[in-house]
């Protein structure tokens, strides 16, 4: 008989006030360990492990490559690093970003998954989009448990959703029973069994020999798609798991459809503004270049680039405009997610 005794959690938006909610309401001797991923910015300073020792429950530290797992804890990923589980210890990784985010849920989430198998319990708390989709599911074919937060409790309910439309989940609690249930499941023990076998955990392989089978002229079984990849501008693949989509480039980067509309919306911004700037600059150096002509009494040249400067001017105004009706729709539809 083994103990079921990891739990890994995953939140974002919304998630310090509901994980603070979450490790309030669970038992200072919990006879399991905790992971959580939280998305961070990389450059952030992240307080959560001061914030959580205020509920006087389980002791919160960022985790250390190398520490050992020990029960009653909580262990979190540091911003810009993926936390992931192996046999016993923590390693720390910084890896390419999964959805985005490094921290990614969904990496913890695999990790746990192949290195305890059924003695994982899998939490999805608040947070917008999908991060934690796939690695929950990972979580379950492993024989683990799915549990994810009520929705309807839930501040950004993105998250949770995704989860519930995907993934065959366990149960749908608030927090106070969610907390109660993790007590109880983490006080049985699980037998050992044998897991099923996903592309979830061989999309870095798939991509790897599909690759391969492009450059020496043969057909491979995964095609590349029509969409590149927001980090770096590599072939994104898409890869199928009963239903669920995702996306993957050599690199590493991986995406769900929602997280790559989400990095397509900022690409597509970021990209606006710098035309805005290049045709800023274009009529500033044409302005310039006018005022040496009429300098130099060139009339004829001063005209001309004092119209080329008004056309820039004009044409950044218009790209504005683009900027301002098409990033606040998108902005909405990466917040639904």
């Amino acid at each position: 008989m083994l103990e079921r005794n990891i739990i890994v959690v995953g939140a974002s938006a919304g998630g310090v006030e509901t994980l603070s909610q979450l490790v309030k309401a669970l038992p200072a001797d919990l006879p399991a360990a905790v992971f959580v991923t939280l998305h961070f910015p990389s450059y952030a300073t992240s307080m959560l492990p001061q914030i959580l020792n205020r509920c006087h429950t389980l002791p919160a530290l960022h985790a250390n490559d190398g520490d050992p797992i020990e029960p009653g804890r909580v262990y979190i990923a540091p911003p810009d690093y993926h936390l992931l589980l192996d046999n016993g210890h923590i390693r720390l990784d910084r890896g390419p970003r999964e959805n985005g985010h490094r921290p990614a849920v969904d990496v913890m989430f695999r990790s746990a998954a192949q290195s305890y198998g059924q003695r994982t319990i899998g939490v999805i708390l608040s947070g917008m989009l999908d991060d934690g989709t796939a690695g929950l599911k990972l979580i379950k074919a492993h024989g683990g448990v799915a549990i994810v937060q009520d929705p309807n409790e839930a501040l950004f309910d993105g998250m949770v959703t995704s989860a519930i439309k995907n993934v065959k989940v366990d149960a749908i609690l608030r927090l106070s029973d969610l907390a109660a249930q993790l007590v109880v499941l983490s006080q049985n023990p699980v037998e050992k069994d044998t897991p099923m076998s996903t592309n979830l955990e061989q999309e870095a392989e798939i991509v790897a020999q599909s690759k391969a089978k492009l450059e020496q002229g043969e057909h491979p079984e995964t095609s590349p798609s029509m969409v590149t990849c927001p980090d770096c501008g590599g072939v994104l693949w898409e890869l199928r798991d009963n239903g669920l989509i995702r996306y993957r480039c050599h690199v590493g980067h991986a995406y769900s459809s929602d997280s790559l509309l989400s990095g397509q919306t900022d690409l597509v911004e970021a990209s606006l503004w710098s035309a805005v700037r290049a045709l800023e600059e274009k009529a500033a150096l044409a302005v310039r270049m006018a005022k040496q002509a009429q300098e130099q009494k060139r009339m004829y040249s001063e005209a001309q680039f004092l119209r080329r400067a008004e056309e820039a001017r004009q044409q950044a105004n218009v790209v504005r405009g683009v900027i301002a009706t098409q990033i606040e729709p998108m902005q909405q539809v990466k917040d639904e997610g």
